[in-house]
């Protein structure tokens, strides 16, 4: 099978070392499902290296002390009754231990996540211009050092607010350098054929890592708060240098050509490509050859800037639920208790169950209807109600909590999911675009760059909002969520009246009519 010597330089050397070893190159379709894994992987990596910070919350920040019930309940020890002696407050981790504890957690959390919105803009940027694969592994080993160095303040016994501020703004400008380049290492090896359901199943990989890093970071807390943060840094550090050896960013760097540069922008199958790759003798182009799309170009996509201002809402709704689902756990009674911080943390998972659910419906709905802002809008509105029942009948018991939980986090996740994935895939390789354009980072980073804004707005908002009181923050939550689906109003209407259209295409061609244009399936107009 011959290959063009630009082709070989990018090849990961993981790869090459197993080219060598089998004696033969793997098929278009096997590097598919490779890349899928791998991607899955990295981003389960990046989100839980997130999370380490909201499940020691309620360990840095005082709470009222508590003695465990002796027989755990309900589920081993995984959820343990806990039932407080007194309102004193135990000893917490200077700086947080006094009364603005709860805000200058909120600000640790704003200054992680608006580092990693303004990071994003110049992520996508320099996506679409280096090499992918090695952007990525230096995002990874970076996030996980300086995660693990908020760990080391524990060891080294700092207290210096200064500190733990400046660890988590340069963990949140690696952390900038996923999404985009995930994304668009997807859009690069898949077209929009059924991308929705695929990209939805996928997306699983947030709430996969949102549920390791708790794990990760729950189950060494006894050993001390720092090993919290060192574990999930190891893991994710780990999961760079995977990426380096085994991720081709692009079919080119292992010898295919992309699907999108064989002219008029329309998805060749795998098996053209097979044969086009074993047939094709000459240089081929080059990933580093395809001309990159500037922001204020690809914020002129049709679809970029309503989607971008409707994830603000939305992430500031989901990364509330990230930071603080914990800490609100461990402070809430629940069927007249109160939870231990490390069951607090396990409970707080359940909503990633939901999420996951979410991301997949909202993915096969949306490829079905040919609706990416109906389906979106549609979960966000069902969300208000959602968080309503969940804030009043949640600490009724275990039972509700648990069910109320999971389907908050299907409503407010399966929009979320949607629009980083799906909806930035289609925007970055839009009909406006000339086939060899290079804008999925880009348009990846405009939309998610944009949502992290709102993600960090959310957990600071809540920071101060929960020293008057959770109800305040709930209201903050829906509005929100009510904002997000308004947002998109103006698409929907016109997927609306394409949806009729469509309907009333079929509809005349079933009665013998004959229509001037030939009817698009769902895969065409996609």
């Amino acid at each position: 099978m011959a290959r063009g010597s630009e082709l070989m330089r990018g090849s990961p050397p993981g790869i090459s070392l197993i080219r060598r070893l089998r004696g033969k190159d793997w098929s278009f379709s096997s590097y598919r499902y490779a890349v899928l894994l791998i991607t899955f992987i990295a981003y389960t990596c990046y989100h839980a290296s997130r999370k380490p910070i909201s499940i020691v919350k309620s360990v840095l920040y005082p709470e009222p002390e508590t003695v465990v019930v002796s027989n755990p309940w309900p589920f081993g020890s995984v959820f343990i009754k806990e039932e407080p002696l007194s309102r004193a407050k135990t000893k917490g981790w200077a700086p947080f231990d006094g009364e603005d504890g709860p805000s200058k957690l909120g600000e640790i959390d704003v200054a992680f996540l608006a580092c990693y919105s303004m990071g994003m803009y110049v992520a996508g940027h320099l996506g679409d211009r280096l090499d992918l694969r090695l952007f990525l592994t230096t995002g990874m080993i970076g996030s996980g050092i300086f995660v693990a160095l908020f760990g080391m303040g524990y060891f080294w016994n700092i207290h210096a607010f200064g500190f733990f501020l400046f660890m988590q703004i340069v963990a949140g400008l690696f952390q900038a350098t996923g999404w985009p380049s995930v994304v668009a290492v997807i859009g690069n090896w898949f077209g929009k054929r059924k991308r929705g359901l695929i990209m939805g199943i996928w997306n699983a990989h947030t709430s996969v890592g949102n549920i390791t890093g708790s794990l990760l970071a729950a189950g060494v807390l006894q050993y001390g708060w720092g090993w919290s943060f060192i574990v999930p840094g190891a893991f994710i550090f780990l999961g760079g240098v995977l990426v380096y050896l085994l991720l081709p960013a692009y079919p080119e760097d292992v010898g295919f050509p992309c699907p999108y540069s064989l002219g008029n922008n329309q998805e060749t199958g795998p098996g053209d490509l097979e044969v086009q790759s074993q047939s094709n003798t000459g240089p081929q182009v080059s990933s580093t050859n395809r001309r990159s799309v500037g922001l204020f170009e690809a914020c002129l996509i049709p679809g970029v800037i309503p989607f971008a201002f409707c994830l603000f809402f939305s992430k500031l709704v989901a990364y509330t639920f990230l930071y603080w689902l914990p800490f609100y756990l461990s402070q809430t009674e629940i069927g007249g208790d109160f939870m231990s911080v490390k069951s607090a943390g396990n409970l707080s998972t359940l909503f990633d169950v939901g999420g996951i659910v979410g991301g997949i419906i909202a993915g096969h709905l949306s490829d079905k209807l040919n609706a990416r802002a109906t389906t979106a809008a549609t979960f966000m509105y069902a969300a208000i109600p959602s968080m309503l029942l969940y804030r009043f009948y949640g600490g009724v018991s275990m039972t509700w909590n648990i069910v109320l939980m999971m389907i908050v986090g299907l409503f407010v996740n399966g929009p979320y999911a949607l629009i980083t994935t799906a909806v930035s895939a289609d925007l970055g390789t839009h009909s406006s675009l000339k086939g060899d354009s290079r804008a999925l980072a880009t348009v990846t980073a405009i939309i998610d760059g944009t949502g992290s804004a709102g993600a960090a707005l959310g957990p600071l908002l809540t920071g101060f909002l929960s020293t008057k009181g959770w109800d305040k923050v709930f209201v903050m939550l829906m509005i929100s969520a009510l904002i997000a689906g308004l947002l998109l109003s103006q698409l929907v209407v016109t997927e609306i009246a394409d949806m009729l259209k469509r309907k009333q295409s079929a509809n005349t061609q079933c009665f013998g009519g004959s229509p001037s244009q030939p009817l698009l399936t769902d895969d065409d107009q996609m």
